[in-house]
């Protein structure tokens, strides 16, 4: 609001000089038109020291106004530079801000790529334990089912003995 009416402050003021200068020449309007005619001529006879007076307050004038329509030009390059600067803040801003959920977005699709392959590599890992596991598991029945084997082989022949000594000869006893 204060903005609002510091301008109009200045704004009235040059109004006021500009209405200045119009009263300054309406006044020599008026001298020049009420002066007294030069007989026999197109020419009026007016009082010098007093249209000199009046371009003097002229010559005084024109400078404030020009002062005065420098300042506004400055004010209106300044409020536009920094409507500018304004602007490409908030474009940067938004690029920044793009840039961020672009890199978030790429981030977070990099991670499900990674734990993607986590859970693949974690998943072949399982299944070579569980076959290395099963290999391991089968050579120990087999292992075992040889042992067995050889056992039962022996077992067998303990009985065969047991049972053959009755047929055995006699000399073996």
């Amino acid at each position: 609001m204060g903005e609002f009416s510091h301008h109009g402050l200045r704004d009235s003021l040059v109004f006021t000089h500009a209405m200045d200068v119009l009263v300054l020449i309406d006044k020599i309007d008026d001298l020049v038109h009420n002066a007294r005619p030069v007989p026999l001529t197109d020419q009026v006879r007016v009082d010098r020291e007093e249209i000199y007076d009046l371009l003097d307050q002229m010559r005084a004038t024109v400078p404030e106004e020009i002062k005065q329509a420098r300042w506004i030009v400055k004010e209106r390059q300044e409020m536009l530079a920094e409507a500018k600067r304004e602007a490409e803040r908030i474009v940067k801003e938004a690029r920044d801000q793009q840039a961020r959920l672009v890199a978030n977005e790429e981030i977070a699709r990099q991670a499900e790529r990674a734990a993607e392959e986590i859970v693949e590599e974690a998943r072949e890992r399982e299944r070579e334990i569980r076959l290395g596991a099963e290999d391991f598991a089968d050579d120990i029945l087999s292992t075992l089912e040889v042992n067995l084997q050889k056992f039962l082989q022996a077992v067998q022949r303990g009985r065969d003995r047991l049972s053959g000594r009755e047929d055995e000869p006699a000399e073996m006893r």
